[in-house]
């Protein structure tokens, strides 16, 4: 690996509340606020050595949470603000900004991340076109300007499912899998999790079996019922946050830092909006590519926050690995799905079993996919 450019002095997040759970109360900052606390008390630095936050959420609707966050956390008032609406990449996105402020000289110290509180999420409406007609409210936002190119993410799911034939046998399967993991590791997740109001791990994993699976009823009706999409194969609705510190080599140097891992490389696409699940896969292609790596089996530990079973399945199959090797403690099937924050969650996750599983040297990909077909991966090295 070349000289880095990004550090990650510290990592922490809280733990995923399902919608309308524990974080139900829950501004952003409210949720995020602890974890910057917590970077900053696990690194050692004092507040007003950052220089600025960038923060991915996708519900905030107007505002600038970051802005929020780092005043609510106490950070200096100098400390500049940048808020990232890429939906379910704003959070792996933010991190890649936050390099680019590092590379480009901007800042030396930076916090990024995500953050989601889904349950306080804003109502949604349009402003109605002539006088004394109601406004129209609305729960989802258009990704595409052409609505046949806009599918409903759980239809385009299905579809694909169904297009590909993965069976509702090989899904319930996988996220059966993702269950089991959550629930076996989570004592050892509590390391990474920072309690914010009382919870103090992933409230979503369920004891779960493959019979168990059988019974849960599908979520979209399809031609091909043994492909079908079933709730259990889908990431629920959640409420959590996620930040990394990062800093540069001089910044380490300076407040004598200890580092855990680098930056190596960054990739956002865009695909078809039709199929926006493929996006991660195709992320994920470009970032290997670019760090100059032979092939997705050449990388040590994957973390992609699957949103559906048959996304994890497909990038498995693209990136020519076995299902086993991804989200070895449980991935956003177990975890459930704060948008914003999701990304950056599943880099946690990541530099988390980087530092403790790894030998110094081994390499970690995370990855997401987004509303509107886009996608972000992310790759990492453990010092």
């Amino acid at each position: 690996m070349s000289d880095p450019v990004a550090l990650i002095a510290a990592c922490a997040r809280s733990a995923v509340a399902p919608y309308g759970g524990a974080f139900n109360t829950l501004q952003p900052y409210d949720i995020a606020g602890p974890v910057v606390q917590a970077l900053l008390a696990r690194a050692g630095i004092n507040p007003q050595a950052v220089d600025a936050v960038v923060l991915g959420n996708a519900l905030g609707a107007g505002g600038n949470p970051a802005r929020m966050l780092a005043l609510a956390a106490g950070l200096a008032e100098r400390c500049s603000a940048f808020s990232v609406d890429t939906q379910c990449c704003a959070g792996l996105d933010a991190v890649a900004m936050a390099v680019g402020l590092l590379a480009s000289g901007q800042a030396s110290i930076v916090i990024a991340g995500g953050v989601e509180a889904w349950s306080r999420a804003p109502i949604r409406q349009v402003r109605p076109l002539r006088a004394g007609e109601p406004a129209i409210s609305y729960e989802k936002p258009a990704f595409a300007p052409d609505p046949t190119r806009d599918p409903d993410l759980l239809v385009s799911a299905a579809l694909y499912a169904q297009q590909h034939g993965i069976s509702r046998t090989q899904q319930d399967a996988y996220a059966v899998l993702s269950h089991q993991r959550a629930m076996a590791h989570a004592a050892t997740l509590a390391c990474e999790i920072v309690p914010v109001n009382g919870l103090y791990q992933d409230a979503y994993p369920r004891a779960m079996d493959l019979g168990r699976a059988a019974r849960m009823p599908i979520a979209v009706k399809q031609a091909q019922t043994d492909c079908a999409v079933s709730t259990l194969a889908i990431s629920a609705k959640a409420d959590g946050a996620a930040l990394v510190l990062l800093a540069t080599p001089q910044a380490c140097q300076d407040l004598g830092l200890t580092p855990q891992a680098a930056w190596v490389t960054s990739a956002a696409v865009g695909v078809d909006s039709i199929t926006p699940l493929i996006a991660a896969e195709k992320a994920s292609l470009a970032a290997i590519s670019r760090a100059g790596i032979p092939s997705a089996g050449c990388v040590q530990v994957i973390e992609l926050h699957d949103a559906f079973a048959v996304q994890g399945l497909s990038f498995c199959h693209t990136l020519g690995i076995d299902p086993t090797r991804i989200n070895r403690r449980g991935g956003g099937l177990a975890r459930g799905h704060p948008i914003g924050a999701s990304g950056a969650i599943a880099l946690v996750r990541l530099l988390s079993d980087l530092q403790h599983d790894e030998v110094a040297g081994a390499r970690g990909l995370v990855a997401v996919a987004g509303a509107g077909g886009i996608g972000a991966a992310a790759i990492f090295q453990r010092l």
